[in-house]
């Protein structure tokens, strides 16, 4: 372990981010690739995307200027550049986080409340756990279908990186369950109870790579709306669109074009069951843009199944 994480930490960097108001926080990213480019979670740098300002410190104590490449609020991914980068810049590895098992080493490395350079190690807990975090700002929601780790994850280690025992990267850890909540955040939280959360890396990869390339992500979707209640019976197909104006399955849509309509009851994803609209939504957000997932749902008390073939949203609109 000591040799993994000597290994990874000059990679690691504490992210200070400032809005032009003066406000801001602190949390955690990874050097991504030779040319500058940090990968960390949007609601680390989100107030300091209009006007603010963005630093990262290497474990040596150098500090840099940065800038923001592109945020994927609903993924909770951005990318920033370093301004004037050193030139021995070393990414650290990227895992295949499909094959993470359940009870394989973790080892985290972030700045919990400000502490940066801090390394704690754990185990995966669990794999494919809906998560909704919230930084309770003016961001939207973020939904991931997340890596459970009880490596310990405090306010701070947002964005930085969750290793395997070979020291490669295997998530973006992103929230925690707080002792004194019922629910998931990504900021102004309580410390760590052995509930950590972390965006599997071959997601946040693809997300990155978009962010590089055109400054922002694009979103799988089956072209309906659904309800966003806290339910264990499945994802209900709203009546309305979100906000309240148009149809809630898009017309000519990927759904529209399955058979599916407002009221049926999605209870699984593939293989995958589905409890809740945001489940729903980060198990889709797991595949791709023109991927085909096999719905199943009821209606009128009647299980049926239909293919899907996903559309696409660009951005965060």
């Amino acid at each position: 372990m000591a040799d993994i994480a000597n290994k990874a930490l000059p990679s690691v960097v504490t992210i200070e981010a400032q809005s032009g108001s003066g406000e801001g926080g602190t949390g955690t990213g990874f050097v991504y690739d030779e040319q500058g480019h940090i990968m960390t979670n949007n609601h680390v740098v989100a107030s300091a995307a209009q006007g603010g300002k963005l630093s990262a410190t290497f474990s040596n104590g150098k500090k840099y200027d940065a800038e923001v490449v592109g945020r994927a609020e609903g993924y909770d991914v951005a990318v920033i550049k370093l301004k004037d980068k050193p030139a021995d810049l070393k990414p650290i590895p990227l895992a295949d986080s499909d094959k993470v098992a359940v009870g394989d080493s973790t080892i985290a490395i972030g700045a919990p409340f400000g502490l940066s350079n801090t390394v704690t190690t754990g185990i995966v807990s669990a794999k494919n756990r809906p998560v909704t975090s919230s930084d309770g700002g003016s961001s939207k929601s973020s939904y991931m279908s997340a890596l459970q780790t009880d490596a310990s994850i405090n306010p701070g280690n947002s964005g930085g990186p969750l290793l395997d025992a070979r020291g490669a990267v295997i998530g973006i850890n992103s929230a925690i369950k707080p002792a004194d909540s019922g629910g998931l955040g990504g900021g102004g939280q309580s410390g760590s109870i052995g509930l950590g959360f972390a965006i599997p890396v071959n997601q946040a990869k693809n997300v990155g790579q978009q962010l590089i390339k055109t400054g922002e992500a694009t979103y799988p979707v089956i072209g309906a709306s659904v309800s966003l209640a806290d339910t264990s019976d499945g994802a209900t197909i709203s009546d309305r669109a979100a906000g309240g104006s148009g149809a809630a399955v898009e017309p000519d849509g990927p759904a529209d074009k399955a058979g599916l309509k407002s009221g049926d009851v999605i209870k699984k994803l593939d293989d995958m069951v589905i409890d809740s609209g945001p489940t729903l939504i980060g198990q889709i957000w797991t595949h791709k843009p023109g991927d085909t997932v096999k719905i199943t749902y009821e209606r009128d008390g009647k299980e049926r199944t239909a293919d899907v073939v996903l559309g696409a949203r660009k951005g965060d609109g």
